[in-house]
């Protein structure tokens, strides 16, 4: 059990959360202070005209809603904007917008009744979550139509996962002896107004995109054992030179993985000392793919790192509207809802994770073009060349989706359309932009996963599995408990799916009991 309310929430935690089998508490500070704000604003908006409680949204709220009708106004809203369409994003990041949205509350400053804080906590507890569909936020006003799917979960109707099944809200609350919020006075517009879905899914995002570019560090570290390169590509003396901080790491972690190798090769043993040949079989220097990895993962890691900073500090802020300021006593509006933090971000990191699948693929082709590599025979074939084709079809695989990867890596932080009247006259597209970053990394797991692949059977065929540094022979062993090196012909689209689930973070099993 974690308590939250009374300091930030970190990537680290919110992995716990999402993937772990961690349950989260509110603490009593926290829960006092959303009662404080909650009474706050009843007091506060007494003949007073306040937005969205007696007023209409967005362009309507030039209309004034009598008293009678402010709570069904709130109910009006949730109900009117579920209009989702596309696929239903997968639970886990619903989860994560759920979480988020919870903190955002607790800093107390959005005026809701505690029973919503209750009911989020116990949802997320219970892995029960809203079926949320991909289309329909533009991330401005917050992304209206995703959470407003959330808020009708949150009153008790619609549909929701529960136990690996799609069921009606309703029928799940009353298994689980959970209640449904009755609306009070903002619920309904707290609820809907914030960037929660476009960060929770910038929450996974990032999670999985550390994941790959450790994987990345894997293959690179391999790649160069297998064709014993040379050890001054990764050395301190040379990367430290450049005063870039991804650069720098990305070198160590492979100096650390290769400790202990024998099979890289000093220069200085090589090289530095009276050569008579005048043409070397060997390579001076290694192909780009191969010598500059740090230099090219060097600037991902860093993009994730920095988007980690962005996402941490919208899981902490209050990103609704209006905020209501109990200390200062003031309601102030203005557009904390606004997405474009998250848009830009979540943009940054599909250009960077598309260019990991770029130098996996260049890595991939690599090892199948043995006029390169001058080592290993076309697409790593162990069979008979010409009646046999080794791994030539997952090269196929590889190259179709980094070119998949390059079109969608293209910003959706530029393309805003207005609407809502003009009201919403520029917008972030946040949400959008978050869901392609999925697809980017999704597909970069199936790059990574065709290169690992390849690698393992290219150290199969120059026989080097007992010659590995102690970290790459971990890796391979785990690689092999999802790929056998082979030498006959065989399908090999379940193979890439069974490597491709030891390399992403799944949630737990004890998770979804």
């Amino acid at each position: 059990m974690i308590t939250i309310g009374d300091q930030i929430v970190t990537l680290d935690q919110l992995k716990g959360f999402l993937y772990s089998n961690e349950q989260l508490e509110i603490s009593a500070a926290a829960i006092e202070r959303v009662k404080r704000n909650h009474q706050f604003l009843i007091h506060f908006s007494t003949d007073k005209i306040i937005y969205g409680i007696n007023t209409g949204f967005g362009p309507m709220a030039q209309y004034r809603v009598s008293d009678e009708d402010r709570k069904t106004l709130q109910y009006n809203l949730i109900r009117s904007h579920c209009s989702g369409t596309g696929n239903a994003l997968d639970p886990i990041y619903v989860k994560a917008a759920m979480i988020v949205r919870l903190n955002s509350f607790l800093i107390g400053k959005s005026g809701v009744h505690e029973s919503l804080i209750f009911l989020l906590r116990d949802l997320i507890n219970n892995n029960i979550t809203p079926v949320v569909f991909e289309h329909g936020g533009v991330g401005a006003s917050g992304d209206l139509v995703q959470l407003a799917h959330l808020g009708q979960c949150l009153i008790g109707e619609g549909s929701v996962h529960y136990k690996g099944e799609i069921r009606e809200a309703a029928e799940v609350f009353a298994e689980a002896g959970i209640s449904p919020i009755t609306i009070q006075i903002r619920e309904g517009l707290a609820v809907m107004n914030g960037t929660s879905f476009m960060t929770g899914i910038g929450v996974v995002n990032l999670i999985q995109a550390q994941n790959l570019v450790n994987w990345s560090v894997n293959a690179a570290s391999l790649i160069n054992e297998l064709i014993a390169s040379y050890d001054d590509y990764f050395s301190s003396e040379l990367n430290d030179v450049k005063l870039h901080a991804g650069q720098r790491k990305v070198a160590a972690q492979i100096r650390e993985r290769l400790e202990g190798s024998t099979l890289i090769k000093s220069r200085a043993t090589h090289l530095y000392k009276k050569v008579d040949e005048m043409y070397f079989e060997d390579k001076v220097q290694e192909y780009y793919s191969i010598r500059c990895v740090p230099q090219i993962v060097g600037p991902i890691s860093d993009t994730i790192e920095y988007a980690t900073t962005v996402i941490e500090n919208e899981v902490n802020s209050v990103n609704d509207n209006p905020v209501v300021d109990e200390a200062a006593n003031n309601i102030y509006h203005g557009g904390n809802f606004h997405g474009d933090y998250i848009s830009l971000e979540m943009d940054k990191v599909k250009i960077a994770i598309t260019k990991l699948a770029m130098l996996a693929e260049r890595q991939v082709n690599y090892l199948m073009n043995s006029k390169l590599n001058n080592m290993l025979p076309p697409f790593l074939n162990k069979g008979v060349l010409g009646l046999n084709f080794g791994l030539q079809g997952v090269q196929f695989t590889a190259t179709s989706t980094v070119a998949e990867c390059q079109t969608l890596a293209n910003p959706m932080y530029v393309h805003s359309i207005p609407n809502n009247n003009d009201n919403q006259d520029i917008v972030s597209m946040g949400t959008n932009s978050a869901l392609i970053c999925s697809k980017v990394i999704e597909n970069a797991y199936q790059v990574i996963a065709i290169e690992l692949m390849s690698i393992t059977q290219a150290i199969d065929i120059l026989k080097l599995n007992d010659r590995l540094s102690v970290y790459n022979s971990s890796v391979l062993a785990t690689i092999h408990t999802a790929f056998v090196p082979f030498t006959e012909d065989q399908p090999k689209y379940k193979e890439i799916r069974n490597v491709l689930s030891k390399l992403r973070i799944s949630i737990s099993k004890e998770t979804v009991k």
